[in-house]
């Protein structure tokens, strides 16, 4: 089975040697509501092909690293059920948190990418090598993203993303057949 996506040849070059990407949550890994219980809990909907594109870019290699300006009990078992360890809860600013990742990871920003949907995503989306926003992001947001996504935050954006890494990477089509056995 040969893969079905196509990248540009410009948005493949600037995505080749990333080794870690920083996700904001609400908005991106999210749809961007807030969902309360009666009681008063926050509640969150992530997509499985969000959850999925994780998964294969640690299989690649590539680090999925999220800081996020809130914290909530599914939030952290959702992101302890990827396997996803660099998590930065409750950090308004985002610059210093992922800098800490960068250098726990011996990484420096030309190998980041990082995708946003609002102004505090702005200082790692203009740092990153590669900065992507989901199609529901707000408009400086958008205009300043490498690539935009078809598909709007926490409805399989983080996918398309994880997909282009991949395919940059020279990974996509192995992972693509050893889903096939």
């Amino acid at each position: 089975m040969a893969p079905a996506l196509h990248f540009s040849p410009e948005l493949l070059l600037r995505a080749q040697g990333i080794r870690v990407v920083f996700f904001d949550v609400d908005g991106v890994l999210t749809d961007g509501g807030l969902y309360f219980s009666e009681g008063g809990e926050t509640l969150k909907r992530f997509h499985t092909l969000d959850g999925h594109g994780l998964k294969l870019l640690q299989r690649a290699g590539i680090t999925p690293a999220v800081i996020t300006g809130r914290d909530s009990k599914p939030l952290r078992l959702r992101l302890a059920a990827l396997g996803v360890v660099h998590v930065h809860y409750g950090t308004e600013d985002k610059r210093p948190a992922a800098e800490l990742t960068l250098q726990a990871l011996g990484l420096d920003w030309s190998q980041a990418a990082a995708m946003g949907d609002d102004w505090p995503d702005l200082p790692l989306l203009t740092r990153s090598a590669l900065a992507c926003a989901p199609a529901n992001a707000q408009a400086e947001v958008l205009a300043l993203a490498h690539h935009v996504t078809r598909l709007p935050g926490g409805s399989g954006a983080v996918r398309e993303l994880c997909d282009l890494l991949l395919v940059a990477s020279g990974q996509y089509a192995q992972l693509l057949q050893e889903s096939l056995r």
